[in-house]
């Protein structure tokens, strides 16, 4: 079973694919750490999670999330599942010579997004050239919204996570002053814990954060140029239906003077 197959399961149409990457990541996640407590208590990494203090498993959970956004975006928004030019080139051919059925047989057998809107498009041809310009610009903004998915919980989880980082900072500086106010400042040990809870949880904040508004912003400019390819591939498509209706219109006013004479 390849990937596209389990990607067209009935099960995504409730269930979206990086919310079921994000709930086994942090089953496993917490399942690690929670046995790393006791099993890999000095292993670095699970040492810097326990020092970061309880901020840390929202953290967790955001790194997550966001990893499963981009895992899912950058397999969604590959060039084969948004727009073919060969295909379009191939339709417009088809549309040109006004054989429309062939036409729209390859888009009903093409995955992409740009094939359901030529299909869109296709299916209103008998209703004039408004018809079809009102098809394509329902189909586009419907695919616009489809591949700007997750995009928007993306461009959240890089601007809260640094902010539960602070979180996590303001949290640390007040454990250190309740220790200092209990112990007072000649043991600076004491204090060592909350101060290096408050570094640990900003840095942390700031490595998940960082790279996930860069991907957000990747992602984005994506899109858009997508979007822009679309639009030129459909104004296309309308130029070529109009001359194949010119065409047909032409013949039918010749063939119906021929009969006249």
């Amino acid at each position: 079973m390849d990937l596209d197959t389990i990607r067209e399961h009935p099960i995504w149409e409730t269930v979206p694919p990086w919310a079921a990457m994000a709930s086994g990541g942090s089953l496993l996640a917490i399942l690690f750490l929670t046995m790393g407590r006791f099993w890999f208590a000095d292993t670095w990494l699970v040492s810097i999670f326990i020092k970061g203090g309880p901020v840390m498993w929202p953290l967790l959970l955001c790194s997550i999330l966001a990893l499963a956004i981009c895992l899912e975006r950058a397999y969604s928004l590959r060039t084969e599942n948004i727009i073919d030019t060969s295909f379009s080139a191939e339709v417009r051919r088809l549309s040109t010579k006004g054989n429309l059925d062939r036409a729209l047989k390859i888009c009903g057998d093409n995955p992409s997004a740009m094939a359901r809107i030529l299909k869109a498009g296709l299916t209103r041809a008998s209703h004039g050239i408004l018809e079809i310009e009102r098809a394509i610009e329902s189909a586009g903004a419907h695919e616009t919204t489809r591949m700007e998915a997750n995009l928007r919980g993306l461009g959240v989880l890089a601007n809260i996570t640094p902010m539960m980082g602070l979180l996590g900072t303001v949290i640390g500086m007040i454990k250190a002053f309740d220790v200092i106010s209990v112990a007072g400042s000649g043991n600076p040990s004491l204090v060592a814990s909350g101060i290096a809870e408050a570094l640990i949880t900003t840095a942390v904040g700031l490595i998940i954060g960082i790279p996930s508004l860069g991907a957000y912003h990747y992602f984005r400019g994506k899109v858009d140029k997508f979007i822009y390819e679309m639009e030129e591939e459909s104004l296309f498509f309308v130029e070529d239906l109009i001359k194949a209706m010119e065409n047909f219109e032409a013949s039918e006013q010749a063939t119906e003077t021929a009969s006249e004479v």
